[in-house]
């Protein structure tokens, strides 16, 4: 059993919508995969060193990803230092703006760790629409996809 692990962080509901509908993708590709969501302000060590695939979500904030996503890269970073070299990811965005800068900030963050991006950043700009929540669930699922035939 492969182990697809979804972190994200939002407070307008935007990110959070997006997060569903990628956990709703991974989970229509469920066989061989198990899928675990969490909260960036609930995720730990532990289920950083679980996972076999991360895809991480946050809202675009002044610029940047949100505090509690970089909270949790700043509680992870040391003890997961050299435990997860390759590990594959994607990476979600509800932007206010364009977001770049959020979108940049998780990937200087990933190269730090060691991680490689499988897909590139699906940002969406204001209202996240049913077409918005469509490429979330192609996300998830393409991952999970990916992660289960041994792509990834």
């Amino acid at each position: 059993m492969k182990h697809l692990l979804v972190i994200y962080s939002g407070q307008s509901g935007h990110t959070q919508a997006m997060c569903d509908a990628v956990c709703a993708g991974a989970a229509a590709e469920a066989a061989g995969v198990e899928t675990r969501c969490r909260q960036a302000s609930e995720a730990i060590l532990d289920d950083l060193l679980w996972a076999d695939a991360l895809l991480l979500g946050t809202p675009e904030n002044f610029g940047y990803m949100s505090g509690l996503l970089k909270d949790f890269f700043d509680r992870t970073y040391y003890p997961a230092e050299g435990k997860t070299l390759g590990l594959p990811y994607a990476l979600f965005v509800s932007a206010g703006n364009d977001g770049s800068g959020a979108a940049r900030a998780v990937e200087r963050i990933a190269t730090g760790y060691g991680w490689k991006a499988i897909a590139e950043p699906l940002i969406l700009k204001g209202d996240v629409g049913e077409a918005g929540l469509q490429r979330c669930r192609d996300l998830g699922e393409a991952l999970a996809a990916g992660l289960a035939s041994g792509i990834f």
